[in-house]
C-alpha cells in the first residue's frame, strides 16, 4: 500500500519519508548482511498500586518488577481487577503484620502472556480469571493491583468468549472463600460440585447473606453439589438469589427471621451453614443449626465469635487455603470451566465499573469502604 493512500500526501514531510525509508532499508540490510542490529521487541513494563507503608492513603502508582512464572504458574496481563473488603481493611486498619511496601488485590482477569514449564491447561493468548494469592506469601508479583500478575494454574480458569473480563473478575476470591468453607475436609466437607449438576443429596444448606459476593457463589456451588439452599437477603434481592438457585429466601431484617428459618427447616436435614456476613450473624446461624437436624457446623467469613459450648463447631474461613489442596483443583479446573461454558454458573454479583486505570483503584476501595453497595461488585478496568 502506498504511503499516501493512508496519510494525506501534503502532510508527509520529506524528513518523514527519509526516516521511513531509512528504517525499512536498515531492517532489510540487517537481515541480509547483518550490518545493522536487529530491531528488538521491548519487554513489557509493569506498574502497580503500591501500599508503601501502614495505613498509607492513597496508593502510589509506580513501576513494579515483572515476575517470571514458576513451573505451575502463569503470567497474565490484567484487563480487569475487582475490589474486596480485605483490601480496604488492610489499608485502613493494618490489622495484621505485613512487610511493606506491598501490593493488594486478589481478583484478576486478563490474557495469558507466558506459562511455567509444567503448565498444560493454558497457553499465551488465553483469556482467564484467577485468584491472586501472593499477599500472605510476600510475593508482590503474585498480587492483583498491577498490570501483570502471576497466578497459580490451579486457581485460574479460562473465560468463555461470551463473558467479558469485567464480568469474569467478580468471581475468584469469593468463589475461593465459599469453596474453602463448603468443601474442605476441616470445614463443612460437602459433596463437590459437578457440571452437569449432581443428583440431589436430600440435604439443605443455610447460606446467610445470599446477595453478598461470597453468598452469590455459595448458592451456586451448593446447588451444583446437589443441595437445596435456604438463604437470607433483603426483599429487593429475593429474585436475584432465586435466579442463582436458592429455593427459600428470608428477609434478614425481619425480627422473626431466626424463628422463620427454624420453622422452615424443622423437617429438613441441614448440611450446616455458611455465614457470608459474619460477626452478629454467626450467633444467629449457630442458633438455627442448634435447632435443626443434621450437621452442627457453621463456616463463617469473619472471626471473633464466641465458641459454642454445646458441640456445635464454628470455624473462620480463609479463602486462600484451597490453593494447597484438592478443592482448588476441583473447583477451578474441573467444575468452573464447564459451568461457565454451559451457563450453569453465572459470574455474580454484577460488576459495577468505577473507571479505567490503576489510578481508579483507590477510588474503588474508598467507594466500597463507604458502604451502600448491594448485589454489585466494584471493578476497575485496565
Amino acid at each position: 500500500m502506498a504511503l499516501h493512500s493512508v496519510v494525506p500526501y501534503s502532510l508527509i514531510s520529506r524528513n518523514s519519508i527519509i526516516s521511513i525509508y531509512t528504517l525499512k532499508t536498515a531492517s532489510s540490510v540487517s537481515q541480509s548482511t547483518g550490518l545493522f542490529p536487529k530491531l528488538v521487541k521491548m519487554a513489557p513494563t509493569n506498574a502497580a498500586a503500591w501500599l508503601s507503608e501502614e495505613k498509607k492513603h492513597p496508593f502510589e502508582i509506580k513501576e513494579s518488577p515483572l515476575g517470571k512464572p514458576e513451573a505451575n504458574e502463569i503470567l497474565i496481563r490484567n484487563h480487569a481487577l475487582a475490589i474486596n473488603p480485605i483490601d480496604g481493611l488492610i489499608q485502613t486498619k493494618a490489622f495484621f503484620p505485613l512487610h511493606y511496601p506491598i501490593i493488594l488485590g486478589q481478583d484478576v482477569a486478563g490474557e495469558v502472556i507466558s506459562i511455567g514449564d509444567k503448565v498444560t491447561r493454558f497457553k499465551p493468548g488465553d483469556r482467564v480469571l484467577g485468584h491472586a494469592v501472593g499477599l500472605m506469601a510476600g510475593r508482590n508479583e503474585a498480587c492483583g493491583f498491577q498490570t501483570y500478575t502471576i497466578l497459580q494454574d490451579n486457581l485460574a480458569c479460562e473465560i468463555p468468549e461470551n463473558i467479558s473480563y469485567e464480568q469474569a473478575v467478580v468471581v475468584p476470591l469469593c468463589l475461593s472463600t465459599a469453596a474453602s468453607g463448603m468443601f474442605q475436609e476441616d470445614f463443612l466437607h460437602l459433596n463437590l460440585p459437578t457440571e452437569p449438576r449432581t443428583a440431589s443429596t436430600g440435604q439443605t444448606l443455610l447460606v446467610w447473606g445470599g446477595a453478598s459476593s461470597v453468598g452469590s457463589n455459595a448458592i451456586q456451588l451448593a446447588v451444583a453439589a446437589g443441595y437445596e439452599v435456604i438463604t437470607t437477603a433483603s426483599p429487593k434481592n429475593f429474585d436475584y438469589v432465586r435466579r442463582l438457585g436458592a429455593s427459600l429466601p428470608f428477609d434478614y431484617g425481619s425480627p422473626t427471621v431466626t424463628e422463620d428459618i427454624a420453622e422452615a427447616t424443622k423437617n429438613k436435614v441441614l448440611a450446616g451453614a455458611i455465614d457470608c456476613i459474619g460477626t452478629t450473624t454467626t450467633a444467629t446461624c449457630v442458633d438455627i443449626v442448634r435447632r435443626s437436624q443434621g450437621k452442627k457446623f457453621v463456616a463463617t467469613v469473619k472471626g471473633g465469635f464466641a465458641p459454642p459450648t454445646d458441640g456445635i463447631q464454628v470455624k473462620h474461613i480463609f479463602g486462600t487455603t484451597l490453593k494447597d489442596n484438592f478443592v482448588g483443583k476441583t473447583v477451578y479446573k474441573e467444575f468452573l470451566p464447564r459451568a461457565l461454558q454451559s451457563g450453569a454458573f453465572l459470574p455474580s454479583p454484577e460488576p459495577l465499573v468505577v473507571g479505567t486505570g490503576l489510578e481508579k483503584v483507590q477510588e474503588a476501595v474508598d467507594l466500597y469502604w463507604k458502604g451502600g453497595i448491594s448485589a454489585k461488585k466494584l471493578v476497575v478496568l485496565l
